[in-house]
């Protein structure tokens, strides 16, 4: 936790891949702690093909099966599922957009948003950001993407850095740049 904490979360990121596998682990993680799905991410990555969209846009029946009988990653039926039909809508908002990137990075004019909170108290569970995001998603056919879970998706994305203003990762580097890769 404190690696991912300190090396990735609230950075900025604009890789495609990248952006579709934290929207799925976001979701995945509904109900569920941060902490159960960061454990499972390798086993996600190697179930999922290494978040390639396009890859899982095509999963029939055979492969959602074989997902569920994965005890490596969560295996509830409906986020299985919305692993292929958010796969679908990614790549449709990408054709649309270019880049699923753009397309995100467009509802705060490719400048993150920054906040210094004082305490983990002071951290919303959504917004009116992902309030609006959240719909459009829906629109466009995502499912699993409600406000709490896109705040977390845009926490983990780094278009909203949500950094306590007293965290050590803020105070060394106060603009939190990108890693790069991410």
């Amino acid at each position: 936790m404190r690696a991912y904490h300190d090396e990735e979360w609230g950075r900025p990121s604009h890789r495609d891949r990248y952006l579709f596998e934290m929207l799925l682990l976001e979701g995945a993680q509904a109900g569920l702690s941060w902490a159960t799905i960061l454990g499972k991410r390798a086993n996600y990555r190697r179930a999922l093909d290494g978040f390639d969209p396009r890859i899982v846009a095509g999963y029939g029946e055979a492969k959602l099966a074989g997902l569920l009988a994965d005890p490596g990653i969560v295996r509830n039926r409906l986020k299985v599922a919305a692993t292929v039909t958010n796969a679908r809508a990614f790549l449709a908002t990408q054709q649309q957009h270019g880049t699923f990137a753009s397309y995100l990075w467009a509802w705060v004019d490719g400048t993150p948003l920054v906040n210094r909170p004082r305490s983990p108290a002071d951290l919303p569970a959504r917004t009116e950001l992902s309030d609006r995001i959240s719909k459009d998603l829906k629109r466009r056919g995502f499912t699993f993407v409600g406000s709490t879970i896109i705040y977390s998706f845009l926490q983990a994305a780094g278009v909203v850095n949500d950094h306590l203003a007293s965290c050590p990762v803020l105070l060394s580097c106060p603009t939190v740049t990108p890693v790069a890769g991410l």
